[in-house]
């Protein structure tokens, strides 16, 4: 099950059989600080997160202080495979994901992985994310250094350990390969398509509960690429 496929015109409220189905609203978790804080060098950082629809994804880390930059894409499979129609498939090794630039100084990336599993994603769901089915749509930790790596997997692990979702966590760790970007049309889609069923349904509320969830984190403004 998939999102449209949208044209330059993004033909707002069009969706695919799994979109149309009753939907409500993704809940949200207090999820803990994490106990094992990253120690980042001055300067901007990266980071590389899957969390099924990467709209929402990108959405919430849009309206995080300290970031600069949230860039819609694929990670996983080849450099000719990372279109969205044949992404879609299921059958590319990609997943949706987005490329968080950031500013250790003023959030760090135990913060963001703070706030992924709070609003961004459900752990507890493999291989799809709400209405969207498929590989494509798991949600992963991606690192893009041993720093990121040895703080994803003590949180990854805390969470684990703290009961907060009454299923088995099945987010996994991959290996950083390389990041594509999506289409144009991808890029900034909460912010341009306000009205759109999929993100007032979906991701409009994982953007207010995370101006609940994290009032000194979160910034009114989106962050555009």
């Amino acid at each position: 099950m998939r999102r449209p496929i949208l044209s330059a015109a993004l033909a707002v409220g069009i969706f695919t059989a799994s979109c149309q189905q009753p939907a409500q609203a993704e809940g949200a978790v207090a999820t803990p600080a994490a106990a094992v804080q990253a120690n980042e060098p001055a300067g901007k950082k990266t980071a590389v997160f899957a969390g099924g629809c990467f709209w929402g994804i990108e959405a919430v880390f849009s309206h995080l202080k300290g970031v600069s930059s949230v860039v819609s894409g694929f990670h996983g499979g080849a450099k000719n495979t990372a279109i969205y129609d044949v992404v879609g498939s299921g059958r590319t090794g990609h997943a949706e994901a987005v490329r968080v630039t950031y500013d250790p100084a003023k959030i760090r990336y135990d913060q963001l992985l703070r706030v992924f599993f709070a609003v961004g994603a459900d752990p507890t769901q493999l291989n799809y994310q709400g209405p969207d089915h498929g590989s494509q749509y798991r949600n992963a930790l991606v690192p893009i250094d041993k720093e990121q790596a040895r703080v994803a997997a003590a949180y990854l692990g805390q969470l684990k350990k703290s009961g907060l979702w009454k299923q088995p966590i099945v987010t996994t760790i991959e290996p950083y390969k390389a990041f594509y970007p999506a289409e144009g049309y991808h890029q900034d889609f909460a912010a341009n398509n306000p009205d759109h069923g999929y993100i007032k349904r979906w991701d409009a509320p994982k953007v207010a509960n995370l101006k609940r969830l994290f009032p000194d984190l979160y910034k009114v403004g989106f962050t555009r690429n």
